[in-house]
């Protein structure tokens, strides 16, 4: 396993880290959450960045980047229900997550590891950002009124990249390599 892929890992490790500071009442405990959180995505770029330099691509990094990346992100929008953004948007995005996981797993068993695509990295960035500013209204730095924007931007990017996806199945399906 590559730095790379060591990255991927330390991203999937911070989720409980980051669901356990969010639920944990103590002070300042959402903006310990909120860093630990921006810190832990911000690993996304670096594996990516050093995987592209060095050559390390791997399908590993390729499989288990996209996951670590959900199971974040999607924990900490969780945590965050009805704090300070709204279930229905919530649910709406895991629905899609777990739509585009089924594709990914219904590629792989036909030979094809499907790589995150541009929409895909444009709508985790979203995603990301969303949190942060879910975790800084939660903590009363902003308005929840900025992190429901935030959300519908994000929620939006979600299902814009889903359908991208949805457009590659029939031919992922039949075990060709995306475009």
């Amino acid at each position: 396993m590559g730095f790379a892929d060591q990255l991927t890992v330390v991203r999937a490790v911070a989720v409980p880290v980051v669901v356990v500071l969010f639920a944990w009442d103590f002070p300042d405990h959402d903006y310990w959450a909120t860093v630990v959180f921006a810190l832990a995505m911000t690993t996304d770029w670096f594996d990516g960045r050093w995987a592209r330099r060095t050559g390390s691509a791997s399908d590993l990094g390729r499989l288990l980047d996209p996951i670590a990346d959900k199971i974040l992100v999607l924990a900490a929008l969780i945590v965050l229900v009805d704090r300070v953004l709204p279930g229905w948007m919530v649910a709406a995005i895991v629905a899609r997550e777990l739509i585009v996981s089924g594709l990914r797993l219904a590629a792989l068993e036909r030979g094809v590891v499907l790589s995150a695509r541009e929409l895909g990295k444009w709508k985790t960035g979203a995603q990301a950002a969303a949190v942060a500013l879910g975790g800084l209204a939660a903590g009363g730095a902003i308005s929840t009124d900025v992190a429901w924007w935030a959300l519908l931007v994000a929620l939006v990017l979600t299902w814009v990249s889903g359908l991208d996806y949805a457009r590659l199945a029939p031919g992922l399906l039949r075990g060709r390599q995306a475009a």
